[in-house]
């Protein structure tokens, strides 16, 4: 009698990183490309690295973390020079990907179990791309379709977040035909603001594009500046208060989300805000503190409201939630991020590490809320 075979190994699940794209977060995205390359547990996943040029093509990437990072100033960026063209086949339920080399037949570079959708800003974070893979019957990280838009404007995600009862700042919105047609009026509607005035590109992030004004005199330059990343740009009122983040984990099996501890960043004079600059090229000036010196019933507030605003745009995998604590304690939400900075360093996954999960552990996480998820309406 023949001895039984053992079964043969399950197949490692494939995760697809796709990373870089047509925003002005380009270098953002590689930097945290670079970020999950260099913690994905190689012995769970096979890991298939595929970068977007600026111009949208899609290409084989290097498997090399160091090769994505912001290093001394330098930002990284996907060329057409990478590799080889990769397309996505869109037919139901298949999720392979196909290499395209120059007068060669296309070669199957594999299935995919998973996609990372490590993308920043317009054409990624906005539902684009989204809507790309839930044509292909991909799953994917992170937010639908639908979520993905709402958080990526910065107008339709406060009207949202309001009609959830949630609380929001003042803000004005200056869309592009009314600035053509009447400067004049859209900078009166929006003296009643006050001063200071934040004005920013609708739909950008990486506070691309943002502007503090204190003078109304200087209002029309810096709707001029965010209008160079979007023709829509909302205009918020400055609010008296420390700036706190909160991050958002989806939660296993229909269970409720989870909202770490939270995190607040300060910077000193250099810099009127945290910018770009702040962000990612000046650490030097800014002190990120996790978690934040506050009251525990504010840090409850302030994790209520995150979880919150995550289940009003009905979000998924992570989102990272930025609020205002007012001097008298009260919480403002600021804004949504559906697919935050997500570098070892960046204040995601920092607040995580703080409330207990590490940067590896999170990685495995969103992709086991990925796999687990029904592709399709849901």
């Amino acid at each position: 009698m023949s001895e039984t075979q053992p079964p043969a190994p399950a197949r490692k699940p494939r995760v697809a990183l796709l990373f870089g794209g047509r925003s002005g977060e380009h270098a953002v995205s590689a930097s945290t490309a670079a970020g999950v390359l260099g913690a994905i547990d190689r012995d769970r996943y096979d890991v298939v690295p595929v970068g977007i040029t600026r111009a949208g093509r899609w290409v084989v990437a290097e498997d090399r973390a160091e090769r994505w990072q912001i290093t001394d100033g330098r930002l990284p960026e996907v060329t057409s020079d990478d590799g080889a063209e990769v397309v996505l086949s869109l037919t139901s339920g298949e999720g392979t990907l196909r290499v395209l080399e120059p007068g060669q037949v296309p070669s199957l570079l594999g299935a995919v179990d998973v996609v990372f959708p490590l993308l920043h800003g317009p054409f990624g974070e906005d539902g684009t791309v989204q809507g790309l893979l839930e044509l292909a019957d991909v799953r994917y990280v992170g937010a639908g379709v639908l979520a993905s838009a709402v958080g990526m404007d910065k107008h339709f995600m406060k009207l949202v977040l309001a009609g959830h009862g949630l609380p929001v700042g003042p803000y004005e919105v200056i869309r592009p035909h009314e600035w053509v047609a009447d400067p004049a009026g859209c900078v009166a509607r929006v003296e009643r603001l006050g001063l200071p005035l934040f004005v920013k590109p609708a739909r950008a992030g990486s506070s691309l594009g943002i502007t503090r004004v204190d003078d109304l005199a200087d209002l029309p330059a810096a709707v001029e500046t965010a209008r160079e990343h979007d023709p829509k740009v909302v205009v918020e009122a400055g609010i008296e208060g420390r700036e706190i983040e909160c991050a958002v984990l989806g939660g296993r099996a229909g269970a409720p989300a989870r909202a770490s501890l939270p995190g607040e960043i300060a910077v000193d004079g250099t810099h009127a805000f945290y910018d770009f600059e702040a962000k990612y090229l000046d650490e030097a000036h800014v002190q990120l503190d996790c978690p934040a010196k506050l009251p525990d019933a504010v840090v409850d507030t302030i994790r209520d409201l995150a979880v919150r605003t995550f289940e009003a745009v009905e979000a998924e995998g992570l989102s990272r939630v930025d609020v205002f604590v007012t001097p008298d304690e009260q919480v403002i939400v600021n804004e949504i991020n559906t697919m935050p900075g997500f570098t070892p360093f960046s204040m995601y996954p920092r607040m995580w590490e703080a409330s207990g999960v590490s940067y590896p552990e999170l990685v495995d996480e969103l992709i086991q809320l990925a796999l687990e998820r029904p592709t399709g309406l849901r």
